[in-house]
């Protein structure tokens, strides 16, 4: 068994649970695994989420025309600014906005844009043109330049499944698979045999030798406690524990989570506000958790979708599109709305156009917030400018 398949087995096959607590932090006790204290931590919208409800042009009548079953009134949108403002259900999101925390980014998308969930998706976690295909994340292979040993807590994805933004050379990061199923553990109860699998007992070994000298770690864990009131979802107790790793002094540069549901081809008035209720009580929580903890200048989060929906609707939905809008929430962002309004007059084949490259807001990340020279890593765009 080699390295990369251990990390698997401990990461993804376990769910979790097989000394995953002492497993992470003790790797958190290395000093200077990355240069500097910032971390991102990014929210992936699965589905395809409607931009146009989410961060509303209700000062255009082409909204209203082009969608006469699914518009929210000017009365509903929130938060209104420049023609623009947020779904009602998204209040928190208004909030920081209001509070100088959250930049939106306008229009975003990628040239000659992939309708496939699973193709757009890879596009966006790759960073890849729309035509060529990469095997490695684009936070993978930050990672691999970035650590100076194997550190399999550098990324962390908490999720069901393992995530390819992560994916690098070198295993330097590890998949969760239920946080509820976190257990710290006595190093003395780590006796025995786990079972009769000599693979998984190869792996409680490695892992008990991890747990050498982690006390100071087990300690930090000590002081890291929820002071906010998080929301009994499963992105609410996701960002719940992602917190308590950031104040626990991990010491990952990335985090990663997401949430599923907005492919709203029918019924997506009713859908789409019911995941939002659940998004915006998740990130505000998080939000507040870390503004308490005064972590949130040195907090990034990045909550986006892999492409946005069609302009017009189809009755009772959407169906897949291309450009729509991301969020930064913290980091010390600028606080602005970035990009022109949506120009609904203005489309290619029923979709909005893109304006701004998705690669090049993750330049900006890299560049602004981990002092990254993203070129390294294959990304030729310029850094959006203005965001931090």
């Amino acid at each position: 068994m080699n390295r990369r398949n251990f990390l698997s087995l401990t990461g993804t096959l376990t769910g979790g649970t097989l000394l995953l607590p002492n497993f992470l932090f003790s790797y958190g006790s290395q000093k200077n695994l990355v240069i500097g204290e910032q971390c991102l931590v990014f929210v992936q919208l699965n589905g395809g989420n409607d931009g146009l409800n989410t961060f509303i042009p209700f000062d255009d009548p082409l909204y209203y025309e082009l969608r006469p079953k699914i518009a929210l009134s000017k009365e509903e949108v929130i938060s209104k600014t420049k023609g623009m403002g947020f779904h009602p259900a998204l209040k928190g999101f208004a909030q920081m906005q209001q509070n100088g925390d959250l930049s939106v980014i306008q229009n975003v998308g990628y040239p000659e844009p992939n309708r496939s969930h699973f193709r757009s998706q890879e596009i966006w976690q790759t960073a890849s043109d729309s035509n060529k295909y990469i095997n490695e994340g684009w936070l993978g292979r930050y990672l691999d330049l970035q650590c100076t040993t194997h550190t399999p807590t550098a990324g962390i994805n908490i999720d069901t499944i393992d995530n390819l933004s992560l994916k690098g050379d070198s295993p330097n990061s590890i998949t969760v698979k239920d946080p509820n199923r976190f257990k710290i553990k006595n190093i003395k109860e780590e006796t025995g045999m786990l079972s009769e699998n000599s693979s998984l007992d190869f792996v409680r070994k490695v892992a008990n030798s991890v747990l050498e000298g982690s006390e100071e770690i087990q300690k930090a864990l000590t002081k890291s406690t929820t002071e906010t009131n998080y929301p009994k979802t499963a992105l609410g107790k996701n960002l719940e524990w992602i917190a308590r790793l950031v104040k626990g002094n991990l010491n990952s540069k990335v985090y990663y989570t997401s949430q599923g549901g907005y492919d709203t081809h029918d019924n997506q008035l009713v859908i789409q506000k019911n995941k939002f209720l659940e998004l915006d009580g998740a990130i505000y929580s998080f939000y507040q958790d870390l503004k308490q903890a005064n972590l949130l200048e040195n907090v990034t989060i990045v909550v986006f979708s892999e492409f946005g929906r069609r302009v017009k609707d189809n009755g009772n939905g959407t169906d897949h599109g291309a450009a729509a809008p991301m969020f930064i929430i913290g980091g010390q962002n600028q606080g602005k709305v970035i990009g022109n309004n949506p120009n609904l007059a203005d489309l290619s084949q029923g979709d909005l156009k893109y304006q701004i490259d998705f690669r090049s807001v993750y330049a900006s990340l890299l560049k602004e917030k981990m002092q990254f020279d993203y070129s390294k890593i294959g990304i030729t765009n310029p850094a959006l400018q203005g965001l931090f």
